[in-house]
């Protein structure tokens, strides 16, 4: 796969030193060439190359934490309704310490071009892959909690090279995967503030710096919030977004009508969760330091964390490593790739903030009716996701829905888990935009 480390215009590399960062008790190193600016291009717009280098002792002393784990009892139950089981969890301790590498996972980053840029007073992480093939469509991709810019890496392929995966060249996507202020390598926010609408923001900015004048975006989770945001913000040069979690319904006011069987099965979804599985929701939205000192203290409480998000999602994980039978890509190493890039970073309590915030906006918000998307929309509705959205509710919420499928497998992390169908949804919604 061919790749242009391009950086902003009037910018050149040199070979300088980027300073390293330093977040809670590790300092990874990222000994990466800065770029050297013209006196027409200031500071605050440069995009900077971006590689990784975890100190060798940072690994050591993850090991010896997880080894130094003070573990609970058995839960009194045979299923996960006292939270993630000590079975799955102690396996996933016994692979982490003795069988998972970190360096391929790092090796897999730094084989991808990686940049950051400062945006709003925040250093902002991304990978920045542009297609092979001409007239490649422009795509900002956002990743949600608790994942990272580790969920989406298995659609850089598919999505960039087409004809490698089934596709044709014209299904060629330029490709923007942007960290979460707080998460992995991007900064953390040092003032409140940086919310969903701060940061739909911030990616119409970096979309422009990256000299990107017409493009789409994505997200699930968090990172579909996002692309809403974006889309009723309709900033110049975004022409349509694509969405596999219906933000707009999850945590409604007013429920939905329930008048048809699908639409009932969805409401019973929600309720179910949003009364057995939403923990981690109402301790991060309220009280992100509290959960933030264990996140930052204990990598085997982060794992447990970090696990614990929607049913179908914890079962695949737990089967994983109990069985070793993956769920698609969702499988030992990746799960891991993931936990690990948390506490290597440190972010834990700095990623929770981001759930407060969300919180924050909202009651901020209340009464008011946002912007509709006038915008070109398109949804996907994976099984095993928190529920099935039916058509109908994403029609009610964006009116002009243009694209609409109901795929028969992939779960919450649907671009993790099934990067190959993830990135035929994502040709097949934004054909029409090309």
């Amino acid at each position: 796969m061919a790749a242009d480390n391009t950086v902003t215009p009037g910018s050149a590399i040199s070979p300088t030193t980027l300073s390293s960062t330093q977040r809670g008790s590790v300092k990874p190193h990222f000994p990466t060439p800065e770029v050297l600016m013209s006196g027409t291009v200031e500071t605050a717009i440069d995009i900077r190359p971006f590689q990784v280098e975890i100190p060798e002792e940072e690994l050591a002393e993850l090991g010896r934490r997880i080894k130094a784990t003070r573990w609970p009892s058995k839960e009194l139950v045979a299923d996960r309704s006292q939270g993630v089981q000590l079975a799955t969890l102690q396996e996933l301790a016994r692979y982490w310490t003795t069988e998972y590498d970190w360096r391929k996972c790092e090796a897999r980053l730094n084989a991808l071009p990686q940049f950051t840029t400062e945006i709003d007073g925040v250093d902002i992480h991304f990978i920045h892959v542009r297609s092979r093939h001409e007239n490649a469509l422009p795509l900002i991709m956002t990743h949600g909690w608790p994942g990272s810019v580790i969920e989406l890496l298995e659609t850089v392929g598919p999505l960039t090279d087409p004809t490698a995966h089934g596709g044709r060249t014209e299904d060629a996507f330029d490709l923007v995967l942007p960290s979460l202020p707080g998460y992995g390598f991007s900064g953390e926010p040092a003032e409140v503030g940086w919310d969903l609408g701060r940061t739909a923001q911030a990616w119409a900015e970096l979309m422009g710096r990256l000299g990107y004048t017409r493009y789409v975006a994505q997200g699930g989770d968090l990172g579909a919030i996002v692309s809403d945001v974006m889309g009723r913000q309709a900033p110049e040069g975004l022409v349509g977004i694509h969405m596999n979690l219906l933000v707009t319904t999850l945590g409604a006011p007013t429920p939905p009508p329930g008048d048809t069987e699908e639409e009932r099965a969805a409401l019973d979804a929600i309720n179910t969760f949003t009364t057995s599985g939403f923990g981690y929701f109402l301790e991060q939205s309220t009280r992100p330091q509290t959960i933030g000192y264990a996140l930052l203290d204990s990598p085997v409480a982060l794992a447990a964390w970090l696990a614990d998000h929607d049913t179908d999602s914890y079962y695949k994980i737990s089967r994983a490593f109990l069985d070793d039978e993956p769920s698609g890509n969702l499988t030992r190493d990746n799960i891991l790739d993931n936990i690990t890039l948390y506490w290597l970073t440190g972010t834990g309590a700095s990623a929770a903030r981001w759930y407060w915030e969300l919180g924050r906006a909202q009651a901020l918000a209340a009464g008011q009716a946002p912007p509709e998307v006038s915008l070109p929309v398109g949804f996907t509705t994976f099984p095993g996701e928190i529920f099935r959205a039916p058509r109908s509710w994403v029609e009610s919420s964006y009116p002009n829905l243009t694209y609409f499928n109901e795929v028969d497998k992939g779960g919450h992390f649907a671009a993790w888990e099934e990067p190959e169908l993830f990135a035929a949804e994502l040709r097949a919604a934004f054909s029409s935009l090309r």
